[in-house]
């Protein structure tokens, strides 16, 4: 009895994955040389030639003049991804702006929009149409730039998924179709826009996301990530991937109850940590007239903003407590609006994890508590996200130059 052959590996899928191996490690280095490539990815040097050939005919890689000698032997050409062709197209919406950038390969923001308007006063296919405004004006300038989105990535608020808001309690917006409703508007303006590729998610995971593809806190792979806006947003990455759960919504740590006798959530339950700690519960707690007021009256001392900023230390030291016991995260890194209160913050906040991690690792000193990295937003996350399926699968998202 003949015994079943294994299938033979099918040519053609080997050296598409060799293309996203060589193209990666390039990304991944900024600038080095085919027979670095080689000896980081372990195939041989002519195998290694032969792709970097097709990834520079795709236009995805670009070679300079200059030599570069970082290992023994002849000194070769640098490589480099090209800063033209295919890119990201990131969108964030929240609460009170819209922000656009389309980010190229070398991981450069190229183009970038904002507007900054109440988003709580418009219907959910006005906010869209906004955004779609903006994309496409973005993608105007893009191409007179010599970039092709080969994607967009919406960065939204509240619980996302299938392409749907579940739900956003700050926007009043329930299960809305935001993928379809901005995919029409954006073509609507921009008719070579449609059949562009969309992809959606809570904004939370796509700052996540910025912060550990940025190279942001050190060699980080697995941390929670909380971004600090209207309300609290959160996520989770283990291992350099994010944590979704079993339906998505992994990471909602804003609705965590810190205190089940406080004030009701717009979520409808009580003492949410964003009701102490969000940038709404802190500007009401004091009165402020947004962030930068905020800022300035703590470094004047005022006593009503510090007791605010000391109250919100706390609960965000209670939540991220239990999350820390649960997770065991190497860090916690803090975006949004707490990079600049984190000097009032701090304290309060250091104290509750000092005293109820169970493992003694948090202390002041540990240097566990760490602020986002400088531009590492929603909208880049968005946008790198995109750039991440270009990488993947370099033949599915180039042209060759000459076409």
């Amino acid at each position: 009895m003949n015994q079943p052959t294994e299938p033979k590996a099918d040519k053609s899928g080997v050296r598409r994955h060799n293309l996203s191996l060589v193209l990666r490690t390039v990304h991944d280095a900024g600038e080095t040389t085919r027979a670095a490539v080689a000896a980081r990815v372990g195939l041989t040097r002519p195998a290694v030639s032969s792709l970097v050939e097709q990834l520079l005919d795709l236009g995805l890689l670009v070679e300079s003049g200059k030599t570069f000698s970082g290992q023994a032997g002849r000194p070769g050409t640098v490589l480099k991804p090209a800063d033209t062709g295919p890119a990201g197209l990131g969108v964030e919406i929240s609460v009170d702006h819209v922000t656009v950038r389309v980010v190229d390969l070398t991981g450069a923001d190229r183009v970038r929009r904002t507007e900054c308007l109440d988003n709580r006063a418009a219907d959910a296919p006005e906010v869209l149409a906004r955004a779609a405004r903006l994309a496409a004006e973005a993608l105007d300038t893009a191409a007179e730039r010599h970039l092709a989105p080969a994607g967009a990535g919406l960065a939204l608020p509240g619980l996302v998924s299938g392409g749907t808001v579940r739900q956003a309690p700050h926007l009043g917006w329930y299960d809305v179709p935001v993928e379809r409703l901005f995919g029409e508007a954006l073509t609507a303006l921009r008719p070579a826009a449609e059949g562009l590729a969309l992809t959606s998610d809570n904004g939370a995971n796509m700052a996540a996301l910025a912060e550990l593809w940025s190279g942001g806190p050190g060699a980080l792979r697995t941390f929670l990530h909380l971004t600090g806006e209207i309300g609290v947003g959160g996520a989770i990455v283990v291992h350099g991937e994010l944590l979704r759960g079993a339906h998505g919504f992994a990471g909602e740590i804003g609705h965590l109850a810190v205190d089940a006798a406080g004030p009701r959530c717009r979520c409808g339950s009580r003492g949410c940590l964003e009701r102490y700690a969000g940038q709404a519960a802190l500007l009401a707690a004091t009165g402020a007239h947004g962030v930068q007021d905020l800022t300035d009256r703590a470094r004047a001392g005022d006593g009503r903003t510090l007791a605010a900023l000391a109250d919100a230390g706390r609960m965000l030291g209670r939540a991220l407590s239990g999350a820390v016991n649960l997770l065991d995260p190497e860090a916690v890194v803090l975006g949004g609006i707490y990079p600049q209160l984190m000097p009032w913050l701090v304290p309060a906040l250091t104290e509750e994890l000092s005293s109820r991690v169970v493992s003694g690792l948090w202390t002041p000193e540990s240097g566990r508590l760490r602020p986002a990295s400088p531009a590492t937003d929603a909208s880049r996350g968005a946008a790198f996200l995109v750039l991440h399926d270009v990488l993947a699968d370099p033949l599915a998202h180039a042209k060759p130059s000459g076409a």
